[in-house]
């Protein structure tokens, strides 16, 4: 009998353990805004469009001024969920490659609820969101592309649904404050690609001709009139997730992560005071990949700091899994660093430098570059100060520099050679193969 009782007394403290475990261990919810440049942000010194959720965010945590993202869409999703460089891992444009394991299913292996809401484009299979890690879903364009605002169509867990009179951005958000209260006993990540704010530019229901009954857009693009409209319901929209996260009590215990996932569209021209700012998406410049970040862990993450350290897309996974206490696998290697310290008040293990390799529809060459905060290195050789010139139309000659940014020259140039061979070679016949076999 007693050997019964000792079993019984060790299950009740391995229970008691866990659960105090789970309590002590961070919810994370990490927001990507979709064709949201650095420039939109209040904080930032944006002035076309009011911000006041983020602005309060930044008020309260830590806002970076030094994030940069890939200048489109699936490959800045491929680098953030792997904490990868595409150079190493980038297939095709719309793909995530199922031989890749992502901050999700490291987080749900480690006993997180996980739950991805918002925009997919990452492969056409209602099973992918579960084999990448999501637990619980509700995506647009996951295996069709109805209209993602007006009128939207979704997938929910598999399960295609339409919204007649309804609006994309609202559906997402209504699953993820439902699944923020329904996880609030145990640990979670809610990840939110968001579909704000991207084209079709369309009214808003907070538009003064929002129709409920419009069937959506037809257009691509659209009127950029509208733009502002959809980064004031983003920015409404991240309210409502902070509210849920006060009204199911875990606030404090969640560690919030704001983002954009590549430069402002081409037909946006945005302000900062009295400079205009023009979208670059698509291009390598700063208007192409410079992203806003703000996070906030309330009590944790130092209020109102501004870290000039600089950060790319590799860097969100392994500081997630920092944070949740998850061990990273050795294999494969990741190129992000954790910015964890950073956020709480340390020195951290701040980077010199990051990489880009970037070639929209996948293959063998791509744009690279290697950068600072002020400069910028590409593999052709042409070398950038982007702090004085941001559209990159005079590059520096090399032979004239004087010894300080000789030195960041020498840096850089030793830092993109690391990546000379990095591109693996199954990667130049992908397409022609994939082809062959369908």
């Amino acid at each position: 009998m007693s050997r019964y009782l000792t079993c019984f007394f060790v299950f009740i403290l391995w229970a008691t353990m866990h659960d105090c475990q789970s309590a002590d261990r961070p919810n994370i919810v990490m927001i990507m805004a979709d064709d949201l440049g650095f420039e939109t942000i209040g904080a930032n010194g944006g002035t076309s469009y009011k911000t006041p959720i983020l602005d309060q965010m930044a008020a309260e945590g830590v806002r970076f001024p030094h994030c940069y993202s890939q200048p489109i869409c699936t490959p800045s999703r491929v680098q953030l969920m792997t904490g990868i460089y595409n150079v190493r891992n980038y297939a095709e444009f719309g793909l995530l490659e199922t031989s890749q394991r992502t901050f999700a299913n490291l987080l749900r292996d480690d006993g997180y609820e996980t739950c991805i809401v918002g925009k997919w484009q990452l492969g056409k299979d209602k099973a992918l969101p579960k084999h990448f890690g999501f637990s619980e879903h509700c995506l647009w364009q996951l295996f069709r592309r109805p209209s993602r605002f007006a009128s939207p169509g979704l997938e929910i867990n598999g399960e295609p649904k339409d919204f007649p009179g309804g609006y994309g951005p609202d559906v997402a958000t209504d699953y993820a404050v439902n699944f923020i209260d329904e996880n609030k006993d145990k640990p979670f990540l809610l990840y939110y690609p968001m579909i704000l704010t991207h084209c079709p530019f369309e009214p808003t229901p907070d538009s003064a001709d929002w129709d409920p009954a419009s069937p959506g857009s037809k257009t691509y693009k659209g009127d950029a009139k509208y733009f502002g409209d959809m980064v004031s319901y983003m920015d409404k929209i991240i309210g409502r997730i902070l509210t849920q996260l006060d009204q199911s009590g875990v606030r404090e215990n969640t560690l919030v992560i704001f983002t954009g996932d590549n430069g402002t569209d081409v037909p946006v021209v945005s302000m900062m005071g009295d400079v205009e700012v023009a979208g670059a998406k698509g291009k390598t410049t700063d208007g192409g990949n410079h992203v806003p970040l703000i996070i906030q862990w309330k009590g944790k993450t130092v209020v109102g700091k501004v870290c000039k350290d600089i950060v790319d897309f590799s860097d969100f996974l392994p500081t997630m899994c920092e944070a949740a206490g998850v061990e990273i696998p050795a294999s494969p290697e990741l190129d992000g660093r954790s910015f964890l310290p950073q956020l709480i008040g340390q020195k951290g293990n701040p980077r010199e430098w990051i990489y880009q390799w970037y070639a929209r529809n996948g293959g063998v060459k791509g744009a690279e570059f290697t950068r600072n905060q002020r400069y910028k290195l590409y593999r052709t050789g042409k070398f950038y100060d982007v702090a004085n010139d941001r559209l990159e139309k005079n590059p520096l000659d090399v032979t004239q520099l004087d010894p300080e940014t000789l030195l960041v020259y020498r840096n850089l140039k030793h830092a993109i050679d690391q990546y000379i061979d990095a591109r693996p070679q199954r990667f130049a016949n992908w397409k022609k193969s994939n082809r062959k076999k369908k």
